[in-house]
């Protein structure tokens, strides 16, 4: 049974959101960390793909800041949009994948 994880949502590094964090940009900004914060890996890369394509010429560069997934990650989710016959076979990982959590363990000296 795959372990559910409660992802926390990241907090946009921009320019616009330190400065005014509470106009409508900074609010926008916000939502799309939250709707990313609900979607698995797969998800997340096609959506954040999608808005990439939307925003145009340096979308992927504020995108990255906004969410904090590297450009890498973004750009693979705008072609798996642009091209969806092609990236069929991959998908998420498998339950379990990835690094463990890490548990700090106090012991008494």
């Amino acid at each position: 049974m795959p372990r559910k994880t409660k992802r926390t949502v990241h907090k946009c590094i921009c320019q616009n959101c330190i400065i005014h964090p509470y106009n409508q940009i900074a609010k926008q900004h916000q939502a799309i960390n939250r709707v990313l914060s609900g979607l698995d890996e797969r998800n997340r890369r096609r959506f954040i793909g999608v808005l990439a394509l939307q925003w145009g010429r340096g979308g992927t560069t504020q995108l990255s800041q906004v969410t904090g997934l590297s450009r890498k990650t973004i750009e693979r989710g705008r072609h798996e949009i642009e091209s969806p016959g092609e990236n069929r076979a991959r998908g998420i990982r498998r339950s379990g994948a990835g690094r463990l959590p890490v548990e700090k363990n106090s012991q008494a000296c």
